[in-house]
């Protein structure tokens, strides 16, 4: 049988994961940018790199844009949306050369896009089926510059819709158009909604979106989960904590679930400071979290929401099973992360060596 392509993280000790959206990630310093080529010319990559290499993660999540702008180039997305919606410099490129001079991996996220009304820029005069084929394109145009210095892609919006399935197996295509060795997931909720199988064959690794820890050891499998559902409507209030692992309305996760196929490994993405981006609150009403949120200071990132023995916890559990884990942190505008994040993890990577 052969390995998954994502092997590679079940030998590293963890993953980074950022979310550097243009132009409203906040400012560190002064006031947030809303231009987005200047927000990328203000980013510090200098810096970034600093703090990442202090972390000592094996491997890096970047995103390529979400929403409101794409930190790179592309000319098909020119040609859909108009000029003014990817930045002049290659922020991207730039960030994963360093990364692989490091002799770490690069991964490019890529927000969802499996209908043409959830391309953020507007409406485009194609059909559905035209749209998809350009879609593809900016996804090619982007693995083809990247090369070999891209080793894997998270594509969020993942369906196992037997409508979606063509244009995922078109994607997955393109995404290794530069490097047949690419890593490739699709997101589709995983961890969160208790699905642990590939949203189509060929898929590397699992997405694995999570949204916080639980304090009691509830694990799926073979100590391959302490990680909560992402609700989708309004659930109890009380932590979901002890035996079982709440869904949307409050029931209980049945335990423990299927292994994915062996061409596609254990993966996990936990946020570990921030919700994603920093400022964005862990909501009650619906995520229920177990811990308060903490609102950070103007300029200033959250704080950390784990000891430190949950955090070698999960990663001890995830490599248990052939699998890895990624923790999201919080990224200023300018490329720094929270300092207390960057001690953490640093001090993590020194416990799992």
């Amino acid at each position: 049988m052969k390995d998954s392509r994502a092997s590679w993280m079940k030998q590293g000790k963890f993953g980074v994961m950022v979310h550097w959206c243009v132009p409203k990630t906040p400012a560190q310093y002064g006031k947030r940018i809303e231009d987005i080529d200047k927000a990328a010319d203000r980013f510090d990559l200098a810096r970034f790199i600093k703090d990442f290499r202090r972390t000592q993660a094996d491997w890096l999540i970047f995103t390529i844009g979400q929403g409101s702008g794409y930190a790179s180039p592309n000319s098909v997305i020119d040609r859909l949306a108009g000029p003014g919606h990817c930045t002049r410099r290659d922020l991207i490129l730039e960030v994963a050369k360093e990364v692989k001079k490091l002799g770490r991996r690069f991964i490019a996220y890529i927000p969802p896009v499996l209908r043409k009304k959830d391309f953020s820029f507007g409406p485009i005069d194609l059909s559905e089926e035209a749209f998809q084929l350009q879609h593809t394109a900016v996804i090619e145009e982007y693995a083809r510059r990247f090369g070999k210095h891209l080793d894997g892609w998270w594509f969020d919006g993942g369906s196992t819709a037997p409508e979606f399935h063509d244009g995922m197996v078109k994607k997955l295509r393109a995404a290794r158009a530069g490097n047949p060795n690419a890593a490739v997931t699709f997101n589709n909720g995983s961890i969160c909604l208790g699905l642990s199988q590939p949203v189509i064959p060929g898929q590397d690794y699992l997405s694995g979106e999570s949204e916080f820890l639980l304090k009691g050891k509830i694990r799926y499998g073979r100590g391959t989960d302490i990680l909560t559902p992402l609700p989708q409507g309004k659930a109890s209030h009380k932590p979901a904590m002890g035996r079982g692992v709440t869904d949307c309305t409050g029931h209980v996760c049945t335990l423990p679930l299927p292994q994915p196929p062996p061409t596609c490994i254990w993966h996990a993405l936990l946020p570990i400071d921030c919700m994603w981006e920093t400022g964005i609150p862990f909501n009650p009403d619906w995520q229920n979290p177990a811990f308060p949120w903490v609102a950070p200071k103007p300029h200033q990132m959250e704080k950390p929401l784990y000891t430190l023995a949950d955090l070698e916890t999960v990663v001890r559990d995830f490599k248990s099973v052939g699998g890895g884990v990624t923790f999201n942190v919080g990224i200023f505008q300018e490329g720094g992360l929270g300092p207390d994040t960057v001690d953490q993890l640093a001090k993590l990577a020194r416990r799992i060596q």
